[in-house]
């Protein structure tokens, strides 16, 4: 049975020119790029040139603003943290209730630390509304990070002109943003319509890199101190012996999408439509969650009401077709994700909602797999749901009930 992965927003395949510029980094050339002898000397400089083709990706920003790490989570704990290290006393932080947990575990923890932490809402499309980003900003806030896209529902945010707005309001606040999934999705102008932007965070096995790299852009001047302490590595800013194959593959991956971005927008998006138009076609009480707001053109999130999103994984990956659910049930949790509950997603769809995220490496074959056997499996667990009525082939009277006053809450 042949895979196909639609969960390119969890990880991505190494594109096979990134692997191989890797190869030699991973066998003849070893070395320490801090060591003084000349074959360390060539892969330092190796490091270099990587450093630059990141900072090309971002815009032309200068390669001293940019810091590699293991991953993105890092990225975001070293941004935020660095922040709080600089020391203004300020204590107000401003994030959203839909952030990745690398940024909204870190504000549970510190408001729970006696920082005041405001979680911005979103709207039932999973949208900010400028105006409580005005409402929240005070005379003591220290840091806004939001990220640019939703990685559950692909939403993007208006990163651009929030920054804008919080910038024109107090030039002192930080800005920082998670960019994972935007990363070779959308264009990252750090010098042009990204330019309040002062951190921003992404990781490199989300645009077809290894896992265990990622980077930290760091804009000249912005106020931030280092939190991993050691060696001189990355100019004292994050200790630690360079992760040097890894830094090359991520410098390629990023010269590749900045390459081919266009190109395979219109692709991924074009098979992304075509999955989403014939699902809510052939599928009744099914909606795509975010599906009125601007949307990354590879992310499909579909709720499907009165069913168990579990249930849809498991017999997804009877048929090899591997994905994942919006509902947290599958790390063990009866509770759906927190970006649906902040969505107010009714809980009859929320428990059902499962995730395709495309790349380019997908194709039309394997949209054809997926439309061939969804709208069954999705007929199978509802059968099989208390709360449908299998003879009329809708959801029972007070199931409906519950799911409008649910969503109404």
């Amino acid at each position: 049975m042949k895979t196909i992965y639609v969960d390119n927003n969890a990880t991505t395949s190494i594109a096979p020119e990134v692997y191989e510029a890797m190869v030699p980094y991973l066998t003849s050339e070893y070395f320490n790029p801090s060591s003084m002898y000349t074959p360390a000397q060539r892969v330092a400089q190796a490091v270099t040139r990587a450093r630059g083709e990141v900072a090309s990706f971002l815009g032309g920003v200068s390669p001293d603003e940019i810091l590699f790490t293991s991953c993105a989570t890092e990225s975001n704990n070293l941004a935020i943290q660095g922040v709080i290290r600089a020391g203004s006393g300020r204590r107000h932080i401003i994030t959203t209730a839909v952030e990745h947990p690398a940024v909204y575990e870190v504000g549970k923890d510190l408001a729970r630390s006696g920082y005041d932490v405001t979680f911005l809402p979103v709207n039932r499309q999973g949208q900010l509304d400028l105006a409580d980003l005005v409402h929240a900003l005070r005379h003591d806030t220290l840091l806004v990070t939001v990220m640019h896209a939703n990685n559950e529902t692909g939403v993007i945010f208006p990163l651009e002109e929030l920054a804008r707005v919080v910038k024109e309001t107090d030039p002192a606040i930080v800005v920082h943003t998670d960019a994972t999934q935007t990363a070779g999705k959308l264009p990252l102008h750090l010098t042009g319509a990204l330019k309040h932007v002062d951190l921003l965070s992404f990781s490199g096995h989300k645009l077809h890199a290894p896992k265990g790299v990622g980077a930290l852009y760091v804009r000249r001047g912005t106020r931030w101190r280092p939190t991993l302490i050691g060696g001189h590595q990355e100019k004292s800013r994050r200790a630690g012996t360079e992760n040097v194959p890894y830094i090359i593959g991520l410098a390629k991956a990023c010269e590749l999408a900045q390459r081919e971005h266009e190109a395979e927008s219109e692709h991924i998006r074009r098979l992304r439509d075509r999955l989403e138009q014939t699902l809510l076609e052939k599928i009744p009480y099914v909606e795509v969650n975010g599906r009125e707001a601007p949307r990354l053109p590879n992310t499909l999130n579909l709720s499907c009401h009165y069913i168990e999103g579990e249930g849809i994984l498991y017999q997804l990956d009877a048929h090899g077709i591997c994905a994942s659910s919006g509902s947290a049930c599958t790390s063990g949790s009866l509770e759906p994700s927190h970006v649906l509950r902040a969505m107010k997603v009714p809980f009859t769809a929320a428990h059902g909602s499962v995730r395709f995220s495309l790349s380019r490496y997908n194709t039309d074959e394997e949209i054809d797999a997926i439309i061939a056997v969804f709208p069954g499996i999705v007929a199978n667990l509802r059968r099989l749901s208390p709360y449908w009525d299998t003879t009329h082939n809708r959801p029972r009277p007070e199931a409906a009930a519950m799911a409008r006053e649910s969503g109404e809450k």
